[in-house]
């Protein structure tokens, strides 16, 4: 794994020099700690921080064809280069370095730009082409590493592994976008390609964007897809069990290509214990484990992390969390996350990457993106349930579910009451494209409503670029493919990924590898019948049956428990910077929050001890003090 930066002088021709590249890839340097590398002709220059994993003594960046016409910079993985390679050189091609990076410039060479369908991969790279005076800059299918850049007035293209490092060029102006921040509390995310600072653009996924004199122009490459309602094979569960466990098991072993050792991460879930345990299968006896356990009971997953560490046999190491410590590294995680956070989750995350990295392992496997696409998550039981109350809505046995899903539903009577309610919220609009997140994203609207009535007022609403950057075919699918693609193409790349995946792990030099996001497993997986990915309200039950055998049942039979972690009890009142984001002087001196609505919301902490604070205030407070944490670190500081 790498950060990579550039310069393209596309319009005015003047010359790029070492010296402007290297703020740029110092401010992204934890992403490659081990060495830098640079590349300038006439009017490009290009940037490389390695983090030194395949082919360490010759797989510096740049890298170059024979004749060095073309060079690319890159960050990630291309986990079948060695299939590439081999078929390549029966073409002709020469290969002066043993990695993955030079596999990427001879496939250009052969295929030209729908080279990327071949990689099976994790990327994003600068591929300057010095006949053609042409820029190629890519992203890999999912959206698992971060690409932004920026166009200045002249017409300059600077590109960067994150913001900060178009902002450490010291050309462009950090400044929030309000349209941005919109998107965010709405939707959690931003819709590619904008981002919460004004005039950062980021690469959405899957997307190659070519730049030349002419200008730039992107082409997406790759898509989730989805069978048409009713169009599914009838086929025995045996048949995907079977499959299902051959391309897991070999998108494990692909991405245990290394020159330096793979742990695993292994939070006792099923998802982590399903690939640490292919994970050893493949490996050898000494696989090294990592977990993160917490102090507060609620959110302590401890006791099932060690019975997956006692039957998959692991090398275990863990550490723990507590409500300090997630308030005191909360600053840095939005510093690496550059996005406003409504969840203090990442920070957890952030002390288990350290742990990695103090331990000399440089790549974990993890087990993001099963949810996703086997239906793990909560929301996808809502929608079907949701759906099934509003086919008789006068029934009140129906809403009865809901309690299988949220035992607190059902605690009293009123409590009864409001939820069945909230869940009720437009639950007979079921021709609505974003049925199954509509009620979640109208509830975190609400978080809007503590900004200055002048900031967000007039802005576009968050929809009208969403209904464009999604794919039109999604109303033809069923309705839980719906709900799996909006997880898949907003959330996973738009929040998980990038302030729970790349961005906690790279904050401490440590590249993270997913087997679920291998592109064969995603589009297999969305041939799976959803009667085999939820039966009844049982989830990922196609997952649960293929590897019922190399697990002890008590883990595939666990209740799932969604990874979360303290709010409030972290940010308020501690002596910690994040916590000064909380404070008047601050509120009123940024000018984004309405001072009068926050104290409210303070007030009702401090007056009841936080035992009366909701989801929706505990995500309020993250808001503000990230949104302010943001401007802190890029505005006020400016690096």
């Amino acid at each position: 794994m790498c950060g990579i930066a550039g310069i393209y002088r596309v319009k005015t021709g003047g010359p790029v020099s070492e010296a402007e590249l290297l703020p740029m890839v110092n401010a992204i340097a934890h992403r490659g700690p081990d060495s830098a590398g640079f590349y300038t002709e006439q009017n490009i220059g290009l940037g490389s921080r390695r983090l030194s994993i395949i082919d360490i003594p010759g797989g510096a960046q740049p890298v170059y064809n024979e004749d060095k016409s073309i060079c690319i910079v890159f960050n990630g993985e291309v986990f079948n280069y060695l299939e590439l390679r081999e078929h390549l050189i029966k073409k002709g091609h020469r290969f002066s370095t043993s990695g993955d990076t030079e596999t990427i410039v001879h496939a250009y060479e052969e295929y030209g730009t729908d080279f990327t369908e071949r990689l099976n991969g994790q990327f994003a790279f600068a591929l300057w082409d010095s006949r053609k005076k042409e820029l190629l800059l890519a992203r890999d299918r999912i959206g698992i590493i971060p690409l932004f850049y920026t166009i200045l007035q002249d017409g300059t293209l600077l590109f960067a592994s994150e913001i900060k490092g178009l902002f450490a060029s010291h050309m462009v102006r950090p400044e929030l976008d309000p349209c941005g921040l919109k998107q965010v509390f709405s939707t959690w995310v931003n819709i590619p390609p904008r981002t919460v600072f004004k005039n950062i653009n980021e690469l959405p996924p899957a997307t190659v964007c070519r730049v030349c004199g002419s200008g730039i122009v992107t082409k997406k490459y790759w898509d989730y897809k989805f069978p048409d309602m009713g169009a599914y094979e009838n086929r025995p569960l045996k048949y995907y069990t079977d499959r299902l466990e051959e391309l897991l098991y070999d998108s494990v072993k692909i991405r245990l290509r290394s020159d330096v050792p793979v742990a695993s991460y292994l939070s006792g879930g099923l998802d982590s214990s399903i690939i640490t345990g292919l994970a050893k299968k493949a490996h050898n006896s000494d696989l090294v484990s990592f977990s993160v356990g917490f102090r507060e009971p609620d959110y302590d997953e401890s006791s099932w992390q060690m019975e997956a560490v006692k039957h998959i046999k692991t090398d275990h190491r863990m550490t723990e969390a507590d409500a300090e410590s997630i308030g005191r590294f909360f600053s840095d995680v939005v510093y690496h996350c550059e996005k406003p956070l409504m969840r203090t989750a990442p920070s957890p995350l952030y002390l288990l990457s350290n742990l990695v990295h103090q331990n000399g392992i440089k790549v974990v496997l993890t087990g993001e993106g099963a949810d996703e696409f086997f239906g793990g998550y909560n929301v996808f039981k809502e929608d079907k349930i949701r759906r099934f109350m509003a086919r008789v809505p006068e029934s009140p046995k129906r809403p009865e579910l809901l309690k299988l899903l949220y035992p607190y539903v059902a605690r009293t009577s009123r409590g009864n009451a409001f939820w069945i309610n909230f869940f009720k919220k437009g639950f007979t609009a079921t021709d609505n494209r974003y049925y199954s997140h509509r009620i979640r994203w109208d509830n975190t609207s609400q978080i809007q409503g503590l900004f200055n009535d002048d900031f967000l007022s007039g802005r576009t609403e968050p929809v009208d670029e969403l209904d464009s950057y999604l794919s039109d075919e999604m109303m033809r699918w069923h309705p839980l493919c719906r709900a799996q693609y909006l997880e898949a193409a907003l959330f996973l790349p738009g929040y998980l990924l990038s302030s729970q995946g790349d961005r906690m792990l790279m904050a401490n030099s440590v590249e993270g590898r997913f087997p679920f996001l291998d592109h064969r497993v995603i589009e297999f997986a969305a041939t799976i019948p959803p009667e085999y990915k939820i039966r009844g309200l049982n989830e990922k039950y196609v997952l649960k049956k293929t590897f019922e055998t190399i697990l002890p049942r008590s883990i595939i039979n666990r209740q799932k428990k969604p990874y979360r972690a303290p709010v409030a009890q972290c940010l308020i009142d501690r002596e910690t910077i994040a916590s000064s984001m909380l404070e008047k002087d601050i509120i009123t001196g940024y000018g984004y929050f309405d001072p009068a609505r926050v104290e409210l919301l303070m007030n009702k902490y401090r007056k009841h001890k936080g035992s009366l604070f909701s989801e929706r205030d505990d995500m309020s407070i993250a808001a503000i003090v990230s949104t302010h944490l943001l401007h802190y670190h890029f505005i006020e500081r400016n690096i």
